[in-house]
């Protein structure tokens, strides 16, 4: 069994990298959903290979796709590195709370979801073990003592917690400084170039008086900075490419014209300059971002070394402004 790690912490506004140290942490919800097992080996052995450490998933992925019953993108995982050896290359973090069998955030079900997950994912520790939404029918004592024996066994490392309200998060925090519960360091939120207004408005202000760090998930808005979809009757049909046309509007495109600019100043994919946006954004430490194919991660691993101007900063804040 691996021993814990040191906290995480927030200082000068910039996400420390105690916890995560990556130009982007690699999403498995499309294992086993638009990626089979094949194609996200492919994209897992990229990812790796060029330096990728930390991968993201959850017990619950893909449960929505007919003739799945939740966990497949854990399976992939865990085969992926049973047959390649890697676990001390590379952070696994997970999230509970949504599995059919393991629903919401009582004792038991974190219990019995984690139990599930680290079979499914052929390892007998987390990195990091995540709270996948809050669970307003279970008391958060319940839930913050539950995760802290984890982390005090042993078997996790560190906590996160997504889609929860600033104010769960902060009573959150508040119990587990009084109780001296081993408390969520990453919080996974809703954050990207044309979604903004919430995050900076309300959850980020909370986060840096914590010393907490973010982990953007659609960070690319579920395609659409990537610019594969700039006009309405080329997009391709499907969940995602509907989700991504709301943002084909007039600050959408001016967001697109800038990333444009900017990405062939740098001979880098458009995608690539969102991330990299992302990153350089104050208590992020670092976006989330998913691959069906190894073509589509090297986009995403030009932003490895691309570090933007602040002109170029300033020029995406201002094309991408929820006031403007």
């Amino acid at each position: 069994m691996n021993p814990t790690t040191s906290t995480t912490s927030v200082t000068d506004g910039t996400a420390s990298a105690a916890v995560v140290d990556e130009a982007f942490v690699l999403g498995g919800n499309v294992f086993g959903w638009t990626a089979d097992a094949a194609e996200s080996f492919a994209v897992l052995d990229a990812f790796v290979e060029d330096g990728g450490r930390m991968i993201d998933t959850a017990d619950v992925y893909s449960a929505w796709v007919p003739g799945n019953a939740g966990g497949e993108s854990e399976e992939i995982i865990g085969r992926w590195l049973a047959s390649r050896g890697h676990r001390d290359r590379v952070q696994i973090a997970t999230k509970v709370g949504r599995h059919p069998n393991a629903q919401g955030l009582t004792r038991t079900a974190i219990r019995t979801g984690l139990e599930a997950s680290l079979r499914r994912l052929n390892t007998d520790y987390l990195d990091v073990y995540c709270a996948h939404f809050d669970d307003p029918d279970t008391p958060l004592e319940e839930t913050l003592a539950a995760f802290d024996e984890l982390v005090r066994e042993g078997v996790v490392r560190h906590l996160a917690a997504s889609n929860y309200p600033p104010e769960r998060l902060r009573e959150a925090f508040d119990l587990c400084e009084a109780h001296g519960w081993a408390r969520f360091e990453l919080v996974q939120a809703h954050y990207n170039l044309v979604r903004r207004e919430k995050f900076e408005t309300q959850l980020r202000p909370l986060l840096l008086e914590r010393g907490v760090a973010a982990l953007p998930y659609y960070s690319l808005a579920q395609g659409f900075l990537t610019g594969k979809y700039r006009q309405a009757d080329n997009a391709e049909s499907g969940v995602r490419s509907s989700a991504a046309l709301r943002y084909l509007n007039e600050r959408g495109r001016r967001v697109l014209d800038t990333l444009d600019g900017i990405a062939d100043a740098h001979g880098v994919p458009v995608a690539a300059v969102a991330l990299a946006w992302l990153r350089a954004q104050p208590a992020v430490a670092a976006p989330l971002a998913s691959a069906r194919t190894p073509r589509q991660l090297a986009d995403l691993n030009a932003a490895r070394t691309l570090r933007l101007t602040p002109e170029e900063l300033t020029a995406l804040d201002d094309a991408s402004s929820w006031t403007r």
